[in-house]
């Protein structure tokens, strides 16, 4: 009988998403311990600008209608005891501004599976969970700079060696502090050619969240298997709110040189978000010292209006590789590689 409720539920929580009211996920299934929620948001916008040329060679950087990262999610949840609740998730993302599928453009609508995985949680002994989930060291330590919708973001992200064959566990709160460590698996097997056989990439640190302040200290080894360099990257992030709509945060990254396959840097990073009434703003700044390629200065900028709890419009401004300032830096000069984003997005 569960069963089949739980089917019905989700047909009919899937035929009617956009009818839905509720905030960032609807509740179609809740009994006897076990939960499951739907949500995602439909996000379309307007972008260009950028970089006129990439190497050599001229680009087109002028505006284009775009998705912006649509998605569709579940959340499931399973009282085991008064401690422990087993959970799963998935999310899918799907183009949400143009036609898809055989009689579209070609594509299967549903483009990525971009999380999906389960795990066991307990307030006594922490939460481990396994599959493919955003970087532990992007939710505990380089976080309080992910804040915006597209581009402007020069810590280590959500992608960095994790997505897949991935397992980590972090502990409850102790007093303040969350200690992390997740592993991400890769492996040659079924290859002809196989090259290290298997090899897992490690990342670890703590964040210390109380009051004002948050402050995480991580590493991550980056290995070649996942776009690194195989050197370790370690970051010291942190923010703090001075009031209920203002907050600063300031972070330092470093990743060594490798004589063989280069890579090393120093990023810092400046930055701050404030807010008043349906209003936000955000700004950043980055300066980021290469070992053996060229230096640059990145900035973003981005405003945020939210029209209701379901819908808010948005304005997005980044520039990778900004002019250093000086006496004949022009107007040109600081404007002429900008990107922008704007565009809305309807959450449910």
């Amino acid at each position: 009988m569960k069963k089949t409720l739980l089917a019905t539920a989700i047909v009919s929580a899937i035929a009617a998403l956009g009818a839905t009211s509720s905030v960032q996920a609807a509740t179609v299934y809740d009994q006897d311990g076990t939960k499951l929620d739907v949500y995602g948001r439909i996000a379309m916008g307007i972008r260009g600008g950028g970089p006129e040329f990439s190497g050599t060679q001229e680009i087109d950087n002028g505006a284009e209608f775009v998705d912006v990262y649509s998605r569709l999610g579940l959340r499931m949840s399973h009282a085991i005891s008064s401690d422990l609740t087993a959970f799963g998730r998935v999310e899918w993302r799907f183009d949400g501004d143009e036609r898809t599928g055989p009689s579209g453009n070609g594509n299967t609508g549903f483009k990525e599976v971009r999380q999906s995985y389960i795990g066991l949680q307990s307030d006594q002994f922490g939460t481990f969970q396994a599959g493919n989930f955003d970087a532990f060291y992007n939710q505990f330590v380089s976080l309080p700079f992910d804040v915006y919708i597209d581009r402007g973001f020069e810590f280590a992200g959500h992608p960095t060696q994790s997505r897949g064959d991935s397992i980590g566990y972090y502990t409850p709160d102790l007093s303040g502090f969350t200690v992390f460590l997740q592993g991400k698996h890769y492996s040659s097997r079924g290859e002809f050619e196989p090259n290290d056989g298997s090899e897992v990439a490690a990342q670890g640190g703590v964040r210390y969240a109380q009051g004002p302040v948050t402050v995480g200290l991580g590493f991550i080894d980056d290995i070649e298997e996942g776009n690194g360099n195989d050197e370790v990257r370690y970051g010291l992030i942190g923010s703090y709110d001075f009031t209920d709509q203002f907050s600063a945060r300031l972070g330092y990254e470093t990743r060594d040189d490798n004589d063989v396959l280069g890579g090393g840097f120093d990023t810092a990073g400046l930055g701050g978000t404030f807010t008043t009434g349906p209003w936000a703003f955000a700004v950043d700044y980055y300066n980021i010292d290469r070992d053996n390629n060229d230096d640059s200065n990145a900035w973003a900028a981005g405003s945020y209006y939210k029209v209701s709890s379901n819908f808010d419009v948005f304005l997005e401004l980044a520039d990778g590789d900004a002019p250093t300032v000086n006496r004949d830096t022009t107007l040109g000069d600081l404007t002429d590689e900008v990107y922008w984003l704007t565009g809305a997005r309807y959450h449910f």
